[in-house]
């Protein structure tokens, strides 16, 4: 029997802290947003006259942005599948019963929870060239063990190609613990049983990962692949802290550009134009993938 619909108060009551925080933080935002971007509205001045979607045809002509938008493709091309695939892979491992198997948990969830500035102040140590850096500190290292002849003063944060490839190694650390932990949920939610029978069936190790942990797996992994999606359009803080754009803005990616947009060059109005760009980038990529994913689910379950 239902209650009656008087009643009903209570649960609007409830609901009403995130209600308020959403109107005031997300929604009114959003609104702001939209209506500034159809003006030039700069910062110092006091004057915002309406300019329609001037500010959106300036955005599609201006070159930096166009590389900035190609830069951010680039980046999520491939922390996505690397992220998920490298993901997936420790959640297996540690799914194990293995000794120390809840350290080893912890110790990949430690990035998760600690600042991403003081992270970036970190790998901006590991990768400085010369034997300042880690990484070509235990490359000379390896030259003296094995006597072999490695380059140990590559400028990584320098080079066009390797800044790219610092910041998807950061992103890949920085992300191994909260997805880590989704797939070990979704595979600790897997019953014994169906291992059992597999393995009665005369199935080896990978052909019940494929069979059976893959499958079941699919709704887990669309969720992943989804949120991480997401984060990749938004990456700021390590090119904000280590890069800055650079070399030569191979860095500049969408969320960079439109910060240095609003609070270099004060133009919030474009700055609100190339943000719901980015926004519409997003809900296309998690829009493209949910299609994609859910049909492959459906024809499976067909």
């Amino acid at each position: 029997m239902t209650r009656p619909h008087r009643n009903n108060w209570r649960g609007y009551l409830f609901i009403a802290p995130a209600t308020v925080y959403l109107a005031l933080f997300a929604f009114f935002p959003m609104v702001f947003a939209g209506w500034m971007s159809l003006h030039r509205w700069h910062l110092l001045k006091d004057e915002h006259p309406f300019v329609g979607l001037a500010n959106f045809v300036a955005m599609a002509r201006d070159p930096f942005f166009r590389n900035a938008v190609a830069n951010t493709f680039v980046y999520a091309i491939f922390t996505v599948p690397l992220g998920v695939i490298t993901s997936l892979a420790v959640a297996v491992l540690v799914s194990r019963p293995l000794r120390a198997v809840g350290f080893f948990r912890t110790l990949y969830y430690v990035p998760a929870v600690s600042s991403q500035v003081a992270i970036s102040m970190v790998w901006v140590w590991i990768l400085l060239p010369g034997e300042q850096g880690l990484v070509n500190y235990c490359l000379g290292r390896l030259n003296a063990w094995l006597g072999v002849a490695l380059p140990t003063s590559t400028n990584f944060l320098g080079r066009p190609g390797w800044a790219m490839a610092a910041l998807v190694a950061m992103s890949l650390w920085i992300g191994l613990g909260p997805r880590m932990i989704i797939f070990l949920a979704g595979i600790q939610s897997i019953p014994d049983t169906l291992y059992e029978a597999a393995a009665l069936d005369g199935c080896g190790p990978w052909q019940r990962f494929r069979h059976v942990t893959l499958p079941l797996l699919a709704p887990t992994t669309l969720f992943v692949t989804v949120t991480t999606t997401i984060a990749s359009f938004q990456l700021f803080t390590p090119v904000y802290m280590i890069t800055h754009g650079g070399p030569r803005r191979t860095t500049d990616v969408v969320l960079y550009h439109i910060y240095k947009e609003a609070w270099q060059k004060f133009e919030i109005g474009m700055a609100s134009a190339q943000s719901y760009v980015l926004f519409a980038m997003v809900l296309a990529a998690a829009a493209l993938q949910l299609w994609v994913m859910r049909r492959g689910l459906t024809e499976q379950a067909g």
